[in-house]
């Protein structure tokens, strides 16, 4: 076959990629900028409707939260499983990977059981005798925060599991033999090698927190509302058009800032802790 005709190959997917998502995307700025007059009113939103702005911090201040805990929790398991041999390091990926294969609804149902104020965490504290009314775990910012940590911990310790097992473990025992405690090793070698797969995680986790819609609605019951879940109620409920493409394009603007901040602090390679 001719060299020049694989030039070709790459066409149907880019004519793909184009249709389906470029196309789409276009017309969701269109109407942001159109509906409903010919403007940047609707973007004028973002600094002056005080709705869209308690939206927005709630959102932000959620997503910080999720993705510091996953982070703080994820860099242990991940820690742990790079350590780990190998047998065991196994069952640890599959207890990792074991929540991807349920589905969102059926997770935030099953904190719903477990935080309600008749629910598991509730019945076994007062059983004990350490609450003498339930307490309030669900329809609330915490409740919310949990169910995303939980959703997001896999995104957060595949990548840095993935980066740590690329550093070479010759360098903790090169600090070990120069005198440095186990502790001192890993704050002074292992911490800072290990950070572009932190940063990498958290991008990667901020960028899944933005669009969260099943889990808020869920555990926020109408009380937290989350931009995703605005931006539903704007369109499907209100009608509000212009300013639900608004919000949309807003979000996807930050996600590209993310991926963009992302590509500059750490690069691919680094991430995935190839050498």
């Amino acid at each position: 076959m001719n060299s020049g005709a694989y030039r070709w190959f790459p066409i149907p997917a880019l004519l793909l990629l184009v249709l389906a998502y470029l196309v789409p995307l276009s017309q969701v700025l269109m109407i942001s900028v159109t509906d409903p007059e010919l403007g940047l009113g609707n973007y004028a939103l973002l600094v002056t409707s005080p709705s869209i702005a308690r939206v927005l911090a709630t959102t932000a201040r959620i997503c910080v939260i999720t993705a510091t805990a996953a982070l703080v929790l994820g860099y242990v398991v991940a820690y742990c499983m790079t350590q780990a041999r190998p047998a065991v390091r196994r069952l640890m990926l599959v207890g990792v990977l074991l929540p991807l294969w349920v589905s969102v609804l059926a997770r935030s149902f099953a904190w719903v059981t477990l935080l309600r104020r008749e629910g598991v965490v509730n019945s076994v504290l007062m059983g004990a005798g350490l609450i003498q009314s339930p307490l309030p775990l669900m329809w609330n910012e915490f409740g919310v925060s949990v169910g995303m940590i939980h959703t997001m911990l896999p995104y957060a310790i595949l990548p840095m599991a993935s980066h740590m097992r690329g550093l070479d473990p010759a360098l903790m025992a090169a600090a070990r033999g120069m005198g440095a405690s186990r502790a001192q090793a890993f704050r002074r070698v292992f911490l800072p090698l290990s950070l572009p797969g932190v940063i990498g995680a958290g991008v990667l986790v901020l960028i899944f927190s933005l669009g969260f819609y099943v889990t808020p609605v869920l555990l926020g019951g109408g009380r937290v509302r989350m931009v995703a879940e605005y931006i539903s109620l704007q369109i499907q409920e209100l009608l509000q058009w212009g300013t639900g493409t608004m919000l949309a394009t807003a979000l996807i603007a930050a996600i590209g800032l993310l991926l963009f901040l992302l590509s500059r602090a750490v690069g691919l390679r680094a991430l995935s802790g190839a050498r």
